[in-house]
């Protein structure tokens, strides 16, 4: 019998709830947040998340906390096993992606170097 498939990406309650608001007070009509990675930064990777108005064809669907998030399918294997958070610090507030896959990340945090899954057969 096979394993059960790891969650692609999960969210606490505090990123769920921000995710909620923002998306409640969106001038659109989103069906969720699109996750995905991309190159870029002096880390070598950057996280992307944006508004998703519509799933593409090969889209993976997590519904976590109320909130239907959509994953690149290039970004999968980059993160499985994320956390989503939102933290309110003394000046800033922001999500963060607590990744078990990153090796390294920049001084300034914006950029991260990432190792992807490797599958199991």
């Amino acid at each position: 019998m096979p394993r059960p498939r790891p969650k692609v990406v999960t969210l606490t309650d505090k990123a769920a709830s921000r995710m909620s608001e923002i998306m409640a007070n969106a001038d659109e009509n989103f069906i969720g947040v699109k996750i995905g990675v991309k190159n870029g930064g002096c880390a070598g990777m950057e996280y992307t998340m944006d508004y998703a108005t519509e799933a593409a064809p090969l889209d993976e669907v997590v519904e976590e906390n109320g909130i239907k998030i959509l994953i690149d399918p290039k970004a999968i294997l980059f993160l499985i096993g994320t956390q989503i958070d939102f933290v309110t610090e003394k000046l800033s507030q922001r999500f963060v992606f607590n990744n078990p896959n990153q090796t390294d990340a920049c001084g300034c945090g914006e950029s991260v170097t990432i190792v992807p899954q490797k599958l199991d057969a």
